[in-house]
């Protein structure tokens, strides 16, 4: 929540347009002055492709230098100055608080004999997993509010075994991408021994009650581990109740060099899945025959060129989500003796929309996206259409996945003014029925959220959620909060929050397009916003921009942009194009230097969106 305050307290500061309405607004134009301290300069010089680039804040990449500890801590003075200078942060503060503090619930899932869910009751910093079986109080199974005396350390991962008899969880110290893996008796709550360290991007996938795959990385070099690049990912097989040194490395290693690799087993625990991929689009696909011993590992797609992923089995029969011929996916069938491509044969048909799948209760629930927004459909095992299932309203939804067996499903539904709400789905009827509707201290009424599709620079149309206060004067003097991403086949699709009714209340537009290099409109649409024609993704939030003005929402003095990670870079290089354009620019943990980004952590797997300049990176893998 500070964070966001944070972001609230300068778009309220240096936005200074609201009317007098409360005491945010009427303190709108009390500015603090600010001095920064000055950032040293010292020669440093790369080359590339043999053209020489000066780098005088090259000093700054060694994070755990003495002298970048006080840089930062003197930015970190300023920041925080100013910010306490700030006459109505309190007043947001407030009523931030107000609005968390609501009781937050997940969907329900059944492992074994118990029902489990995540509860937050308002404020707690993490959620708490509770079970219960039939109608019984629930109980607390894990709370990871007790993990750490400060809150720093949250549950990353919660995997059972299929009996559910057994439970693996994972933990992140200090919102570390390096996690370790506790593994529990899940029917009595008791450790049993097995805990694994340095495990990083991973799943934890059982067989049976033997043990689990999961996959991780070499550490880099202690000191580096924020840092340091984060090359080859392996998989390997963890049997309960051995040390980790003796893990079975399964795939990955020098062998076969992948950036990312993930391994799961299907839910009839036959096949062992196994995807490998270089960067983030893009992946091999093998299959390993688990009721078998040391039966071989089988490719079925050995190249890089398109996506795959096995969502079902049934005997030796697989079902594939694959772009391969089909931009927006399709969902194809093959025998698993002969599981190459050239076998398969289409169970869902690729059409207009984006195609994600899930599966529960014996069906597959083909899931949509028409202009961003949510369509999703019962599909039979054979492919035919059960039902269109009619959703509470235009917006998100998310969910309906289970077990084979399980005759009711859950799902979420949200917009941008809808708030999380979990509905139960009877597979058999296809009846919605209310399951939990949090109670958020805010009126949705009072607001509207709307789509409109503009024109961008080469004449392509892309569409944008509008929200603000009903009534709203179309007067050019209203505050606006543009965010978008753009990249890595990211859908934005209408979420709620309740750190955007702050903005909303004050009189604030909330906008949030599409824009080319996001998957919301297949595979084409992201490519359209990759390497050469990334220029396109900054034109389409320019365009964007310029549209609300045109309109009336809002005008240049008025306007903030934002984004994080690829929208941070996204709006860094809208800022720098058209710096007329927006009085407040918010880059998130941005992408913001393209020559050196594929140099740290797992940046080099970003390439595939992005090119790179180092030519010796371009073909260090295949």
């Amino acid at each position: 929540m500070k964070n966001c305050f944070f972001v609230f307290a300068g778009l309220f500061l240096l936005l200074a347009s609201c009317q007098p309405k409360n005491e945010v607004s009427d303190t709108m134009n009390q500015r603090p002055e600010v001095s920064y301290p000055e950032t040293q300069k010292i020669a440093h010089q790369d080359t590339y492709s043999g053209q020489t680039v000066e780098d005088s804040f090259h000093w700054l990449e060694y994070d755990t230098a003495q002298e970048v500890k006080s840089w930062v801590e003197a930015q970190n003075q300023v920041t925080f100055g100013f910010l306490d200078k700030i006459p109505y942060r309190e007043a947001i503060r407030q009523r931030l608080e107000e609005l968390w503090n609501y009781e937050k619930f997940s969907a329900p899932f059944t492992e074994g004999a118990f029902t489990y869910f995540f509860k937050n009751d308002g404020l707690q910093n993490h959620s708490v997993v509770y079970r219960q079986t039939g109608k019984s109080d629930p109980e607390v199974f894990l709370d990871p509010n007790g993990f750490s005396k400060d809150g720093t350390t949250s549950l990353a991962g919660l995997d059972f075994s299929k009996d559910g008899s057994l439970a693996a969880y994972q933990i992140s110290e200090g919102g570390s991408d390096w996690r370790k893996v506790i593994v529990l008796d899940a029917k009595t709550k008791k450790l049993l021994g097995d805990t694994l360290f340095d495990v990083k991007f991973s799943g934890i996938s059982w067989k049976g009650q033997e043990g689990f795959f999961y996959s991780s990385y070499d550490k880099p070099k202690e000191g580096s581990a924020l840092s340091g690049l984060t090359q080859y990912h392996k998989l390997f097989f963890h049997q309960l109740g051995t040390p980790q040194s003796q893990d079975k490395l399964i795939f990955g290693g020098e062998k076969t060099p992948r950036r990312y690799i993930a391994g799961y087993v299907t839910e009839d625990q036959r096949w062992l899945v196994i995807t490998a991929a270089v960067a983030t689009t893009g992946n091999e696909l093998y299959i390993k025959d688990l009721s078998k011993p040391n039966s071989p590992i089988v490719p079925v797609v050995n190249n890089f060129d398109n996506e795959h992923y096995v969502v079902y089995s049934s005997g030796d029969d697989l079902f594939i989500l694959t772009n391969l011929n089909a931009p927006n996916q399709r969902l194809v069938k093959v025998n698993a003796s002969k599981p190459q491509p050239g076998n398969w044969t289409d169970v869902i048909a690729e059409r207009a929309e984006p195609l994600s799948i899930t599966t529960g209760g014996g069906f597959f629930f083909a899931q949509y996206l028409k202009d961003a927004l949510s369509l999703v459909e019962q599909i039979g095992l054979n492919g035919k259409l059960i039902r269109k299932i009619e959703l509470p309203g235009a917006g998100t939804a998310s969910g309906f996945s289970g077990k084979v067996d399980e005759k009711t499903l859950y799902y979420s539904f949200t917009n941008y003014i809808y708030p999380s709400t979990i509905y139960a789905f009877d597979v058999a009827s296809g009846k919605s029925t209310l399951h939990k509707k949090p109670n958020v201290k805010f009126n949705p009424e009072d607001f509207v959220s709307k789509q409109v599709f503009y024109t961008s620079k080469d004449g392509t149309k892309v569409p944008m959620m509008i929200t603000h206060k009903k009534g709203l004067k179309l007067n050019g003097k209203n505050p606006a909060m543009l965010y978008g991403y753009g990249g890595f086949n990211i859908s934005l699709t209408p979420a709620f929050s309740t750190s955007n009714i702050v903005w909303l209340e004050n009189g604030g537009v909330y906008a949030v397009h599409n824009l080319r290099g996001g998957g919301e409109y297949g595979e084409k649409w992201h490519l359209a916003g990759t390497k050469m024609n990334k220029q396109n993704v900054f034109d389409d939030f320019i365009a964007a921009a310029e549209y609300l003005i045109k309109e009336g929402y809002t005008s240049s003095d008025y306007l903030a942009i934002s984004g994080g990670s690829n929208g941070g870079l996204l709006v860094g290089a809208v800022m720098t194009q058209r710096p007329d354009l927006m009085k407040v620019v918010l880059p998130a943990v941005g992408v913001l230097d393209m020559l050196r980004y594929h140099k740290f952590t797992a940046g080099a797997g970003w390439a595939y969106d992005y090119g790179t300049a180092d030519e010796s990176l371009r073909c260090s893998i295949t």
